[in-house]
């Protein structure tokens, strides 16, 4: 049987399963409240362990702050992790200018409950999905709608100068704060909720329920306490398992997507031979050309505007149009890699990565930043390219067949 204890403060979940009490301490990630109040519960309830929100490369990351020395962005970009790396960015920079007016830093909280449980010898378990993890998943399981809209989603964050007070901050910890978001997070991003909210909060449950003890105190954003506390009680029931696997990697490719990976390169080359063989010399050129014109110049054109080296610009015209036809390659991560090799990085741009991605003028003087820009538009602008080309295409053999059908036509006159 499951039984609730209605405690103060609101923020907090008092949850006994036959015997066993867990503790759910909700925060907002950059509230010196927040701070306080977990320190305080670690000390009052003297948990067996504590649960951070925290994954093991994000503890790593907090515990060796030096770290982003070590980063290096073409290695980033042969990982294809450079979308992963900009959101990453983005976000953290957006947590950070939250938590400026209450001068904490993001996740100040989780710090704190691992030096405070340190202190008292009490062991501490990480309980988060690894951020990559989630990350890939929310963009795999998008559609290609819902990937512009994700997209627009993180540029409006990143250029935004909406002010946040304290106050505001500590309005993040109330439930109807958090369900107004949620609900409006459901309604333009569901995927994304379900990834990044429903996803986490069944992992979360699990992890936090297979820690050793009796006795667990969980630290975590407030706005999982409600789906944590219901699937904690559905692993109790029996009704839910313990294991998370299915959630826990980044799911594979389908059997279609595999297809049209390399289905759309071979359809386009099977047009432009058809043009050749069918429509003559002049209607296969018509065809090439277009292939190569609109690949080119659009992928040039973002790498452009992202304010490309020019050599970077000109691998851009020139590999937009082979790499298109290849699915293991694009042509955003070889001019990032070109960008980067060009215009190396220096330290000073690592250093300042969180202050210069909040603000557009910030992503073109920083190097790493433009190398993430260049590799972005120039991939956006070969996407569109292929498009427009295959729209080409179209009305040419519709013209082509017109023709012919005229052909048919007139013989039977």
């Amino acid at each position: 049987m499951t039984e609730e204890k209605i405690t103060e403060p609101s923020t907090q979940k008092h949850l006994e399963f036959n015997g066993r009490k867990i503790i759910l301490v909700g925060t907002a990630h950059v509230s010196k409240e927040s701070i306080t109040e977990v320190e305080e519960a670690i000390e009052k309830e003297s948990p067996e362990c504590v649960a951070i929100e925290l994954d093991q490369k994000r503890l790593e990351s907090m515990e060796d702050p030096e770290a982003w020395r070590k980063m290096d962005i073409v290695k980033v970009l042969k990982n294809k992790m450079g979308f992963l790396m900009l959101a990453n960015i983005v976000l953290s920079s957006y947590q950070k200018r939250m938590g400026e007016d209450a001068a904490v830093k993001p996740g100040d909280e989780m710090r704190a409950a691992i030096e405070k449980a340190k202190a008292l010898g009490i062991p501490q378990e990480m309980v988060d999905r690894p951020i990559a993890v989630t990350l890939r998943r929310a963009w795999a399981k998008n559609s290609f709608w819902g990937k512009c809209k994700l997209l627009s989603a993180l540029i409006a964050t990143a250029f935004t100068k909406e002010e946040v007070s304290a106050e505001d901050v500590e309005n993040l910890k109330q439930k109807s704060e958090m369900d107004s978001m949620m609900g409006e997070l459901s309604s333009y991003l569901p995927k994304v909720k379900e990834v990044l909210i429903d996803e986490r909060d069944r992992y979360l449950a699990c992890k936090i329920w297979n820690c050793k003890g009796n006795r667990v105190l969980a630290v975590l954003g407030a706005g999982h306490l409600p789906g944590v506390e219901a699937h904690l009680a559905k692993i109790a029931a029996g009704q839910e398992s313990t294991d998370c696997s299915d959630i826990s990697e980044v799911p594979p490719k389908g059997i279609g997507s595999k297809i049209a990976s390399w289905i759309i390169p071979f359809l386009i080359v099977a047009f432009i031979v058809l043009g050749f063989v069918y429509g003559g010399v002049q209607a296969g050129k018509q065809m090439l050309g277009a292939w190569i014109l609109w690949n080119g110049v659009l992928a040039g054109l973002g790498a452009i505007i992202a304010l490309g080296h020019p050599l970077t610009i000109l691998v851009s015209i020139l590999g937009a149009p082979f790499t298109s036809l290849c699915p293991f390659i694009g042509i955003g991560i070889v001019s990032g890699i070109v960008q980067a090799l060009i215009c190396k990085p220096t330290v000073a741009d690592m250093e300042n990565l969180q202050n210069d991605a909040g603000s557009l003028k910030g992503f073109y003087k920083n190097r790493i930043l433009r190398v993430l820009l260049v590799f972005l538009l120039s991939s956006l602008g070969s996407s569109a390219g292929t498009f427009v080309a295959g729209a080409n295409f179209v009305k040419i053999i519709s013209e082509f067949f017109d023709k012919i059908l005229a052909g048919i036509t007139s013989l039977f006159k």
